[in-house]
């Protein structure tokens, strides 16, 4: 019985004529520590409080389209077909396989699924047990996103991990022996007391595992972490001294991209290399302005014209559900320019970058127009490569992709349909 009414193989069969496919992200935001390099809305937590949380997951679920329709958000978007969904935080694979199969039974009651979609669960080393790799098939999982970020176990060990790199290799090697062939690794550059020797050895051991993809991130230095809120005011805490600086985090950059490619790796992001025919789905549809919808304390969603984010607080987010409120904080239509701006800021992070006959189509050639100086402008001074219809960026313009996406960025901002105080 389709939960939504209706003739759901049929309602199914029409969507996926006619609409785009839907990407769920389930934000679970705990952690068995806190990284200092962590800049995310997670939180170390014991055991006791996840069954609160799943509780209000799957609240939060089964009110669905009805909480959208509170805040003014069209609910056609839950009656697409999911086809790839993303268990993120923080550790998801921390709530153990009966909460993760609560909150799994609780989205095919609600949404229509393809066959076989792409399902991926972010994992630690130390956070996973045997039994969740004997029911993953059952449950659908099938990608696993390690989270090493170094094989060095003292930057491991400065930086608050609780996992060795061998035990990083061995998860890997029970992933395989359970079944798991799609397996990506996080690497981060720019760890305390990173060299340039300790970073290759990492991209090497990396590679002597043979994942299907991986995602290469630059330490960021900002005030939502407490290791770079620590280099910004130049102190010795979270050995922040010890940070390197820009010149190594390009080299370090630069040396992933050479190893990698000799590798067989495909560059089709920014941060994110993948073996052919492996990249993130799920992940594109960030990139591609495709819908997703975000379930859980913190998480953002979009339709391709509305954007919408739930409280971050888990404890205030819990609060809403239970008592049936919607637990969106806030939520903004986009205006054309704006869903333009991230048209480019978003699809120049791909290799493939973005096809203006697609702009065109969506928005007029009429608005379109209005971009192209900025477009010749940039072309022309070699930050942007154009071939007809066809605009992305220079690989060698990948460093400083973020000061050439400022030049898609307009002032003004899009009109709010909802904000809680």
């Amino acid at each position: 019985m389709d939960p939504a009414g209706g003739n759901c193989e049929l309602r199914l069969s029409l969507v996926n004529n006619i609409m785009d496919t839907l990407g769920i992200y389930a934000q679970i935001p705990f952690c068995a520590s806190k990284c200092s390099f962590c800049n995310f809305s997670s939180k170390v937590a014991p055991e006791n409080v996840f069954d609160a949380y799943c509780d209000a997951l799957e609240k939060e679920i089964a009110s669905l389209p009805l909480g959208y329709a509170d805040s003014g958000i069209p609910p056609a978007i839950c009656d697409l077909a999911v086809d790839t969904l993303y268990f993120g935080g923080g550790t998801p694979s921390l709530l153990g396989v009966k909460r993760l199969h609560r909150i799994v039974h609780a989205l095919r009651g609600r949404f229509g699924f393809i066959d076989s979609p792409e399902f991926t669960i972010e994992v630690t080393p130390g956070s996973v047990d045997d039994q969740l790799f004997s029911t993953a098939p059952g449950l659908g999982i099938n990608r696993l996103s390690i989270g090493a970020q170094s094989f060095d176990d003292r930057e491991l060990n400065v930086v608050g991990r609780l996992h060795t790199s061998e035990e990083t290799r061995e998860l890997v090697r029970r992933a395989r022996h359970a079944g798991f062939k799609n397996i990506s690794l996080d690497l981060i550059a720019g760890m305390p007391f990173q060299t340039e020797s300790s970073w290759r050895k990492t991209l090497l051991a990396a590679l002597d595992l043979e994942p299907k993809h991986i995602s290469i991130y630059l330490f960021e230095i900002d005030q939502k972490s407490r290791l770079g809120a620590e280099v910004l005011k130049h102190g010795t805490t979270y050995h922040a001294a010890a940070v390197p600086g820009d010149d190594f985090m390009a080299a370090a950059y630069q040396t992933a991209q050479e190893l990698l490619a000799g590798a067989g790796y495909i560059q089709y992001e920014i941060s994110n290399f993948a073996l052919p025919g492996y990249e993130s789905h799920h992940n594109q549809k960030y990139w591609q302005l495709k819908p997703y919808v975000g379930l859980g304390a913190g998480a953002h969603s979009f339709d391709g014209k509305c954007r919408w984010e739930n409280e971050t607080r888990v404890e205030k987010y819990q609060e809403l559900v239970h008592c049936a409120q919607s637990p969106i904080e806030e939520a903004r239509v986009l205006s054309i320019d704006e869903q333009l701006e991230e048209f480019f800021f978003l699809g120049l992070r791909q290799k493939n970058g973005v096809d203006l006959k697609v702009a065109r189509r969506q928005w007029g050639e009429s608005k379109l127009s209005q971009w192209e100086p900025r477009l010749s402008a940039l072309a022309r001074d070699g930050w942007i490569e154009r071939r007809a219809d066809r605009v992305s960026l220079p690989v060698g313009a990948y460093l400083i992709s973020n000061e050439i996406f400022q030049e898609f960025l307009l002032e003004q901002q899009p009109p709010l349909i909802f904000r809680t105080e």
